[in-house]
């Protein structure tokens, strides 16, 4: 064949080359497809296209010199342990960003197609990959497949219809960004995952109809796809995010991201609010997002991570160290007020409340030792549960009050136990490779929600990679809800929502500017 080329005339002026067409097409289980070495015509940034995946329905992608592509997929879904979509890509090593305005160019469709930054290990359908979708209802979510052939999750941002989006990768860490409230800079927006891909990786845009039979087309206009070199004397800087976790679906939702650094949240008994802590106040911040608004707590401007709420929603339960720079216990309004001193000595972490109200849980060092004690909610005399030597900390009732579970090191690694509330019939309930903390019973009773750490780690350090885990109270299978980067201030409260259908948590990133 002659090595020709045609032109156009581009809107510049200036004379654009395009290669020819080579098309090929093979027959795959009735259906006519096109290979991915087919090129349509240049590709900008990018070096191939094709379809990944089973499509009955296919288009080259067109790009045009102001940087805008229209990229046109079929396929019927990008999710579960296989996808089907069209590829437009480059391969690419080391820290990058892929960036672009991302936009429908039809209204209608499936509400869950999708247009996608995407990073891919390979182009095979069931590949490992990370992408930033924005879905046909506005749905915006960071998407990842840890292994080949292993399910799809998605950490949902919270923010529709993002005028522009980018996806950024810094080492084994990727995360989503968008225009900040100030203007149109991309910033983190809170969603970040931590995948291993080898060098090197397919970098491009993606389109899936979540339609077989149909073709949907996006365009990706303002594109920009850089290399990052890493900075070695730049310091990176911790990022929070308030997540939610549905325990059925596992798809995250960032609910709130900030470099102020926040922890350990509860949900209200209405559901309709979160609590945290952060510099040593206390916040509460809607479900749905906004901006947190400050708890009046008085004289305790030093609370750390170990609060939560009295059974009927009206009391706050803190561990403030601001008077003798030692933890004590204090109960207040939930809405704010002037704090009442439950425990005497010092120091004493809040873990949990009896529900009928009366009690609290908590522990305490006393010469030398971590154990499990109670009191009154009136104050008094405290009393011992745990005398096992090493740490014995976490302690929460479960919600008939029969029982309170707590974590303990007695066996040479931090498990699960639990005990009746006098302290007697105290019993292992997890024996596994990780270090389990902090659990929590669900509000009706039939799952407990806890920390992992690996087996190597030692105490609940901050800025860990650990799970969140969830195994039924009666016995059975512990199933991940969630691998994030964390530990210290992610989940040592009680987080579950008063339906028993999601867990609160904070993650955190280190990113680096």
């Amino acid at each position: 064949m002659n090595d020709m080329r045609t032109f156009i005339l581009a809107p510049s002026g200036m004379v654009q080359f395009w290669k020819p067409v080579v098309l090929c097409f093979v027959i795959a289980g009735g259906t006519l497809q096109s290979p991915l070495s087919a090129h349509s015509a240049e590709l900008g940034v990018f070096e191939n296209q094709g379809d990944v995946g089973k499509t009955s329905q296919t288009a080259p992608s067109t790009f045009d010199p102001t940087g805008s592509y229209l990229v046109s997929g079929g396929g019927e879904n990008m999710w579960f342990t296989n996808d089907a979509f069209h590829f437009v890509w480059k391969q690419m090593s080391g820290d990058f960003v892929l960036q672009a305005a991302i936009n429908w160019q039809h209204s209608g469709g499936n509400a869950h197609r999708k247009a996608c930054l995407m990073v891919r290990q390979s182009l095979a359908a069931d590949s490992p990959y990370v992408d930033v979708a924005v879905h046909g209802d506005g749905l915006s979510s960071l998407q990842y497949r840890e292994n080949a052939g292993g399910l799809t999750h998605e950490i949902q941002a919270n923010l529709s219809r993002p005028p522009t989006a980018g996806i950024r990768r810094q080492g084994e860490v990727f995360f989503m960004t968008v225009p900040d409230s100030s203007g149109p800079t991309l910033t983190p927006s809170g969603a970040f995952i931590r995948v291993k891909l080898s060098d090197p990786v397919y970098v491009g845009l993606a389109v899936c109809a979540h339609d077989d039979k149909v073709l949907e087309t996006a365009r990706f206009s303002q594109v920009a796809l850089e290399a990052r070199a890493p900075q070695p004397e730049q310091k990176p800087v911790t990022h929070s995010a308030l997540e939610i976790v549905p325990i059925g679906s596992k798809d995250r939702r960032v609910v709130y991201h900030t470099l102020d650094h926040l922890e350990a949240p509860n949900w209200t008994r209405d559901g309709v609010s979160l609590l945290f802590n952060s510099g040593g106040q206390m916040f509460r911040l809607p479900v749905t997002g906004g901006k947190p608004a400050k708890i009046e707590t008085g004289f305790a401007n030093r609370c750390n991570n170990d609060h939560g709420l009295s059974p009927d929603g009206m009391s706050l339960a803190i561990s403030d160290q601001s008077r003798g720079g030692k933890s004590l216990i204090y109960t207040l309004p939930v809405l704010g007020g002037t704090p009442k001193q439950i425990t005497k000595l010092a120091p004493s972490y809040w873990h949990g409340w009896s529900p009928d109200g009366a009690t609290l849980a908590y522990c305490a060092e006393r010469d030398g030792e971590f154990d499990v004690y109670t009191i009154s909610v009136e104050g008094g005399d405290e009393k011992r549960l745990t005398t096992a030597k090493g740490l014995d900390d976490g302690p929460e009732y479960s919600p008939d009050g029969k029982l309170i579970y707590f974590n303990s090191d007695r066996t040479g690694t931090m498990q699960i136990w639990r005990m009746k509330p006098d302290g007697s019939n105290q019993e292992q309930v997890t024996n596994d490779e990780f270090n389990n903390w902090f659990a929590h019973p669900s509000p009706d009773g039939k799952w407990l929600a806890f920390l992992s750490y690996e087996k190597e780690v030692t105490g609940h350090p901050a800025n860990k990679p650990v799970r969140l885990r969830l195994m039924p109270t009666a016995g059975g299978p512990i199933q991940d809800l969630a691998r994030l980067f964390g530990g210290q201030g992610t989940m040592n409260v009680p987080s579950w929502s008063p339906d028993s259908r999601q867990v609160a948590f904070v993650s955190y990133e280190l990113i680096v500017p």
